[in-house]
Order: C-alpha cells, then structure tokens, then sequence
C-alpha cells in the first residue's frame, strides 16, 4: 500500500509533467466535478515540443491520479429515482 504522500498533487506533477526553473507548472483551473463533487486540477507547461496540459483527480483515499474516482452507482438521487 502506498502511503498519500506518495501520491500527493506535487508529486504527481513532477512525475507527469517533469517542471524545472524553466519549464515551471501552473493551475490553469480548479474545481469540483458535476457527479461525485470531486476536486480536479488542471495544470499546464510549456515544453520545447509544446504545451502540455493534465488535469489530476484527487480520489476518496487523499491521493491525485491522472484518471477520475469510479463512479459510485449505488449512490442514487430523489431525482435519478423519480425517473
């Protein structure tokens, strides 16, 4: 099992995007999903081959991984159940 440190946002950028004083990162946006209300990043570089850009997702467990949290279907809205 690997530890949330392991998998905090600053380490997730250095592995995936590789910033450097010149190649820096910056949060072009940040919010909470629609479903779930999960928090994502969107961080972005600018890299010889180009602009590079990631959004990170943070899951239940603390961690931030490039790939959303699953979608919990048991959860289900008044709404979704009306329908």
């Amino acid at each position: 099992m690997k530890s949330t440190n392991e998998q905090s946002l600053r380490l997730q950028v250095e592995k995936w995007l590789a910033p450097s004083p010149t190649t820096p990162v910056h949060v072009i946006e940040f919010s909470r999903t629609l479903s779930g209300r999960r928090r994502y990043v969107c961080v972005e570089t600018t890299q010889p081959a180009g602009l590079r850009a990631l959004f990170f997702f943070r899951h239940d467990d603390g961690c931030w991984r490039v790939f959303p949290p699953a979608v919990d279907g048991s959860k289900m809205s008044a709404h979704r159940l009306a329908l």
